[in-house]
């Protein structure tokens, strides 16, 4: 018997989505996947700056893998939103929809005309969530913000696993992944706030903010003992390659951590030479030294069975590829195939929240630019001749 499945659990709220590049489409998605109606609001002829990425716009450069990892069951509409009509028409889209997102600079939407207090006074509901780099007001209010500014402005940066190791960016969207389901969550928030007083209300998230709260535990510790709290330069904590390839291990959350690495790796027990934690910082050159050598000896398999044997945080450094075709990433569900008009069959990467009587439904796939105009302005009311005006 087919298991009934409940309504997905932001069936009926409605989204109006002017985000684009990461933070704002990550979030967005998120509520596309929870069963949100998400119209993404795009210009017309170029779209979001994702569409672009790839160079000279084409209709598969417009439709590319990037732009579809961030965009599925979602409806595009192309707007001039800097025209009147344009204006009148996402006022209209207003007063029908629940909640409004960007991650525009600070103070964008208000010059558009879409601030909370204007869209308010449309519609007293809507939930009006934006996303910037710093904050909506304070000294870097006006600089644009990016994924890379907000590692080198907050700290992030700054920690290496060692002093000898450049600084260097991190090259996964750390920042913007973050800030976008911290925007997810403030909507959600708002919307549950809603339920109650029948009033919606302002949501405001920045990349700033969000790696500064990543870092609380960091902070906490700099606060109270101006120390330097850094979990990769932990002394038992390291990538060491192997003969072909490379292992992580983390010494820590064990009663004797340095006498369980040394029974795995096979030498000698340093433990008592270095009982503590000060005295292992202190000679961390030299205990990594010595896990180095040994693990060079051997394969990373032979030393993830070694290291587990003892109980041990550890686990092989992979490649991406190597990830999405593991067994554990099948069973859990986090790729999706989808048929795509323009790129034919795309895998993306599945939502990673799982609900057990809402699971993931592609019901749109990534949108080609205006693909839904004509659909959302008959189901809107809207007019035909506003639609000419506005695009």
């Amino acid at each position: 018997m087919t298991k009934q499945h409940l309504p997905l659990p932001l069936e009926g709220i409605r989204v109006l989505d002017f985000t684009q590049v990461m933070m704002g489409p990550c979030a967005t998605q998120m509520l596309a996947d929870f069963g949100a109606d998400v119209i993404k609001i795009e210009r017309p002829g170029e779209g979001d700056l994702s569409r672009n990425f790839f160079g000279e716009p084409s209709e598969e450069a417009m439709n590319n893998a990037v732009f579809a990892s961030l965009n599925r069951n979602k409806r595009s509409v192309e707007i001039n939103t800097k025209s009147d009509a344009g204006r009148r028409m996402i006022y209209d889209l207003v007063a029908q929809s629940d909640v409004v997102v960007d991650n525009f600079r600070a103070g964008v939407m208000r010059r558009l005309g879409f601030d909370y207090d204007t869209l308010s006074g449309i519609n007293p509901g809507i939930i009006c969530a934006s996303g910037t780099g710093f904050g909506e007001t304070g000294p870097y209010a006006h600089k644009g913000g990016q994924d890379v500014l907000a590692q080198a402005m907050t700290g992030v940066m700054e920690k290496t696993q060692d002093p000898a190791v450049p600084r260097s960016i991190y090259p996964t969207t750390l920042c913007d992944y973050t800030a976008g389901m911290h925007l997810v969550q403030g909507i959600l928030a708002a919307l549950l706030a809603r339920a109650r007083t029948g009033r919606g209300q302002k949501v405001g998230v920045s990349l700033y903010d969000s790696m500064i709260a990543m870092q609380m535990q960091e902070a906490a510790q700099w606060s109270r003992h101006r120390e330097v709290l850094n979990w990769a330069a932990m002394p038992l904590t390291g990538v060491f390659d192997t003969t072909d390839g490379a292992v992580v291990v983390v010494g820590a959350f064990k009663p004797h951590p340095l006498r369980d690495i040394c029974a795995a790796l096979g030498i000698e027990d340093l433990s008592p030479a270095y009982p503590n934690l000060a005295a292992q910082r202190a000679n961390k050159p030299y205990l990594q030294g010595r896990f180095r050598d040994a693990f060079a000896t051997n394969t990373t398999a032979h030393w993830i069975e070694r290291l587990e044997e003892q109980d041990l945080l550890c686990a092989p450094v992979r490649s991406l590829g190597e990830a999405l075709a593991d067994a554990q990433t099948a069973a859990n569900g986090m790729l999706v195939d989808v048929d795509h008009p323009i790129l034919g069959r795309i895998t993306l990467v599945g939502s990673p929240v799982h609900l057990s009587e809402a699971p993931l439904v592609v019901r749109h796939a990534p949108p080609r630019l205006g693909q839904h105009t004509d659909e959302v302005i008959r189901e809107f009311g809207l007019s035909a001749i506003a639609r000419k005006e506005a695009v």
